[in-house]
């Protein structure tokens, strides 16, 4: 994969993510990388115009060429004339909104092709909160469910901070004993995929759980999965 992966635990949009957000500009190599934000998660709550309008801001503010992928439905996610934005994009953000929603619109679409196909490319692909969610091996909301293991082996945590880490670990022993790895991720904070392992952003810390134990990161921190 010659692609980059971002997942962030939340906060996306905000000045508390801007130096992060400056990053995955800069990891592109070019000086106004295109963008495209996708609103998706929000599309059942009435805001997804407000949420990409927040993300183009926020990379227009940092040099890039941003623009809204308004994909609000499994229709869309399928409408080549939308989707092959993708193509031209060296940054692809999902924001954060509903999982489910996400989930259900994502899974099997031409757009998680474009997405998997850029991939291959060097396409950088974030998500935030439910955006980073989805891409995990396995998703927890209400209940546990497959999610689309663009990074295998994975479950993501968004908001972490809220959250206790020795109860996140007895409530997760079982599902984190082998093969999966839970990341907790705190608002404002997100890891990216480099070479083999993941590299900390922003100003909270990330946790990775596995076998019943855990271990925390923060900015400039390199880990590893499995």
């Amino acid at each position: 994969m010659a692609g980059k992966i971002a997942l962030v635990g939340g906060d996306e949009f905000q000045v508390s993510c801007r130096q992060m957000d400056n990053e995955l500009v800069n990891a592109t190599g070019h000086v106004q990388p295109r963008v495209l934000i996708v609103p998706t998660a929000t599309a059942q709550e009435g805001r997804p115009v407000l949420q990409a309008t927040h993300g183009v801001q926020q990379f227009e503010t940092l040099g890039a060429d941003a623009q809204p992928l308004m994909v609000l439905s499994s229709e869309e996610a399928d409408d080549e004339s939308l989707v092959s934005q993708v193509d031209k994009a060296d940054i692809v953000y999902f924001a954060g909104g509903n999982p489910a929603y996400l989930l259900e619109v994502l899974r099997g679409s031409l757009l998680l092709r474009k997405v998997q196909e850029g991939l291959e490319r060097n396409l950088i692909v974030a998500g935030s909160s439910a955006g980073a969610m989805v891409m995990g091996e396995r998703m927890r909301f209400r209940q546990w469910t497959d999610a689309l293991s663009i990074v295998p082996g994975v479950v993501v945590l968004p908001h972490h901070e809220r959250a206790s880490k020795n109860e996140t670990a007895r409530d997760l022993r079982h599902e984190t004993t082998g093969r999966l790895t839970a990341l907790g991720i705190d608002g404002a904070t997100g890891c990216v995929s480099d070479g083999d392992g993941w590299r900390v952003l922003g100003e909270g810390e990330v946790t990775v759980y596995r076998d019943g134990e855990w271990s925390t990161h923060t900015q400039g921190e390199h880990f590893e999965i499995g």
